[in-house]
């Protein structure tokens, strides 16, 4: 029987869906047809596939009736990476392959008329995606292979041409090819954070010990955070200061999001796995499929996935637009992005750590402790200036902080501490929660559900008045009473306790609501 089946993925999101690639050759009307809710790309892939076989000698079924089955049918398929498993069943089906050797093989890569393969994004999810499904040998562009060997437990082979992979499964002597041109533009995109951030660390952060301690607490928690305060008082030399508070990614982190690089097409192969947590700061002229997900085509991750497990800042944060401000709504509760766009829908994971900073007014001058403000903005364009993030939005960040400037605030007489030692008060307190919610699905305080916190990791008594008082009274939402409890739980694991009381609570309100902290606040870290 002419028929024979290759195996690749189709990606939705961040999600991979093994394929099942089937061909069958037969007499009939002569044709080429492609089955299986296709879309346009692969439906070019059948001349694509039928050039690329005549031009390597290896015959394309003439005469011929071919058939390309991609199964599930029901799976709505794009994308050029399709384009060798189409050749290979149809080698397979024709007898210029072993059926038998196309078993237990994914094949990922985009073939051009004379043969060769060309790069294609999302190696990494695909293989990890066929892996779990028991794929054990993997054939991808030569350029492609050291990102699919970070999967463990997979044989990859990094080929030049359509006739290479041929001869392999054949058993053959793999013929020389041109090498595989890169992907269009990866150095230009390639995505790694901002290198200048390396040389950064807290011991430059004078004074501003409330701002400190609330950037401890959401690095420890996983907590987002508004930064507000006239312009040059250090909203932006904190935060980009957040990431280096960071323990390393664990592998599985590290894989995740390495991942999610890949699907987006920043992914440089050659610098292996993405160890430290991702920052980003896109400019408030972002667009919003930039910053959320979505583009043209092929849906991709934007920078809120691609900062996943690290830090998202946003500064100059009211002047971002309407659209792209009230979209955050959705990561900030549920920590994923889901884009629908006609028949597909694709979902991306977003659970880094979102700062956003803002000025008080739009010149930046206004200073509520100053005794010489100089700024010429109305109260109507402070009012409009703040109004533009909305009560739902801010609902959302966990912490809110008022940077003072320096001058107003003082320095203080104790040396700051440096980025390492507080890193590691967080990573111990991060391993702490770990063991905390061990096989619960969630890692950190600022992640557990509000009935899972109520139930299994509740307030003490006099606490949990103290909170319900704040929700009678109308100064609190239900949904800021949740935030204000994780607050509490990692302001509780900063200073060595075993659960929040009343004045863990009390410090988790002030920095919700933006109140001053007390010296005591301060000093309940950990020793």
């Amino acid at each position: 029987m002419a028929f024979a089946t290759a195996h690749t993925v189709s990606l939705q999101g961040a999600v991979g869906h093994l394929i099942e690639v089937q061909a069958d050759v037969s007499p009939g009307i002569v044709a080429t047809v492609v089955v299986g809710r296709p879309d346009v790309s692969l439906n070019e892939a059948r001349d694509r596939c039928r050039m690329a076989i005549a031009n390597s000698d290896l015959g394309w079924p003439s005469n011929k009736r071919v058939t390309i089955l991609l199964s599930p049918a029901d799976l709505h398929k794009s994308g050029s990476h399709f384009d060798l498993a189409m050749a290979m069943a149809v080698l397979g089906a024709n007898g210029k392959v072993p059926k038998a050797a196309l078993a237990g093989c994914l094949f990922v890569g985009e073939l051009t008329l004379a043969g060769g393969l060309r790069s294609v994004p999302g190696v990494l999810p695909m293989v990890l995606a066929a892996a779990r499904r028991g794929i054990t040998e993997v054939y991808v562009p030569e350029p492609q292979a050291a990102e699919a060997c970070m999967v463990p437990g997979v044989s990859v082979y990094g080929m030049r041409s359509l006739a290479q992979v041929a001869a392999q499964l054949a058993g053959e002597e793999v013929p020389d090819a041109p090498p595989v041109a890169e992907q269009s533009g990866s150095r230009l995109l390639t995505w790694r954070g901002d290198d200048r951030l390396e040389d950064t660390d807290m011991v430059d952060v004078l004074g501003l010990p409330d701002a400190r301690y609330a950037l401890e607490v959401a690095a420890a928690g996983g907590h987002h955070l508004m930064l507000t305060g006239p312009k040059g008082a250090g909203k932006t030399t904190l935060a980009e200061r957040l990431p280096g508070l960071l323990p390393d990614l664990d592998a599985e982190e590290s894989l995740e999001l390495t991942a999610l690089h890949s699907l987006a097409g920043v992914l440089d192969p050659a610098a292996g796995m993405l160890t430290r947590p991702p920052f980003a700061a896109p400019h408030h002229d972002a667009s919003k499929a930039s910053l959320i997900g979505g583009g043209t085509g092929r849906v991709r991750p934007g920078e809120i996935s691609r900062a996943h497990h690290g830090v998202l800042f946003m500064d100059e944060f009211p002047l971002f637009r309407t659209d792209v401000i009230e979209a955050l709504r959705q990561p900030l509760e549920s920590g994923d992005v889901t884009i629908a766009r006609g028949e597909e829908s694709a979902t991306f994971p977003a659970r880094g750590i979102l700062v956003v900073a803002c000025n008080p007014c739009p010149c930046g001058e206004y200073s509520p402790v100053a005794r010489d403000n100089r700024c010429s903005c109305s109260e109507r364009s402070r009012r409009e200036y703040r109004s533009r993030i909305t009560g739902p939005l801010s609902d959302r960040i966990d912490i809110t902080r008022e940077v003072v400037p320096l001058q107003a605030n003082g320095v203080g007489t104790s040396p700051p501490e440096p980025t390492a030692v507080i890193r590691a008060r967080v990573t111990a307190v991060r391993r702490r929660q770990a063991e905390r919610y061990a096989g619960c699905g969630w890692r950190l305080n600022g992640h557990v559900p509000g009935p899972a916190l109520r139930e299994l990791w509740p307030l003490s008594a006099s606490a949990q008045r103290l909170l319900d008082d704040k929700i009678g009274k109308g100064l609190l939402t239900r949904r800021g009473a949740v935030r204000v409890h994780r607050l509490a739980w990692t302001v509780a694991d900063l200073a060595g306790a075993s659960g929040p009381g009343e004045v863990e609570l009390c410090t988790a309100l002030r920095l919700r609501t933006a109140e001053p902290l007390m010296l005591a606040d301060l000093e309940r870290r950990a020793g």
